[in-house]
């Protein structure tokens, strides 16, 4: 099905989303600047100083499953969802759930890597809304991601590793025989299953974004939102 025109009410919506994805993400990057910088974050650990936002933030992008899956944007709602709950499983089931997530030095490395790209991403759709994108965002939105995309995923493997271990041996969320259930569940190799999805899931979707790249960058139609 071909993605339906947002009526002005939606397109509305959609502006005030990404919009405010922006400030958001980009007083995220301002805070991780500053926690290594002028401020030093006042002695408090990374996540103590900016866990707030990125939680607030981060599991904001749960509705981009929503506009996927409703056609309202044009997104693919498998690439979406995945995305999506990578970082929100990194953020609460991970980095929250867990106190060496929060120490991991995978963190830094996939703040650092999400603040940017989100903020040209986000960027990028919401002026595309407006029919007002300026050549360097669209270079800087499919080019980005070359770098980029490989430090986040860094970053959030390393997040997961550092969880596991915690996770082995305090048996955290985890659900063992016997129980009236009848039910096993071990945490810790579902985490493990999802840092191994990420061998063959991560490959393709960054040569999705290549694809994208030479389609957009590469000459053709007026780029759309994706």
């Amino acid at each position: 099905m071909a993605p339906k025109e947002p009526s002005p009410l939606v397109k509305l919506y959609l502006i005030l989303y990404n919009g405010g994805q922006v400030l958001g993400w980009s007083y995220m990057f301002y805070q991780l600047l500053a926690y290594y910088t002028f401020d030093k974050g006042n002695g408090q650990p990374l996540w103590d100083y900016l866990g707030t936002t990125v939680i607030i933030f981060q599991n904001a992008a749960v509705l981009e499953i929503l506009h996927a899956a409703t056609r309202i944007v044009p997104s693919n709602p498998v690439i979406t969802t995945f995305q999506v709950f990578s970082r929100v499983m990194v953020v609460c089931g991970v980095v929250m759930a867990t106190p060496t997530g929060k120490t991991s030095p995978g963190l830094p490395l996939a703040l650092l890597a999400w603040t940017i790209t989100e903020i040209i991403r986000y960027g990028y759709y919401a002026l595309n809304l407006v029919n007002s994108v300026p050549h360097f965002v669209i270079f800087l939105r499919y080019t980005t991601f070359i770098v980029l995309y490989p430090i986040g995923v860094t970053g959030e493997l390393l997040c997961f590793y550092w969880a596991q271990s915690y996770v082995r041996e305090s048996k955290q969320w985890s659900i063992e025989m016997p129980n009236p259930y009848n039910f096993t569940f071990s945490y810790f190799y579902f985490l493990w299953l999802i840092m191994l999805l990420y061998i063959p899931l991560f490959p393709q979707m960054y040569l999705h974004m290549f694809a994208q790249r030479r389609k957009i960058l590469g000459g053709g139609s007026k780029p759309k939102v994706k």
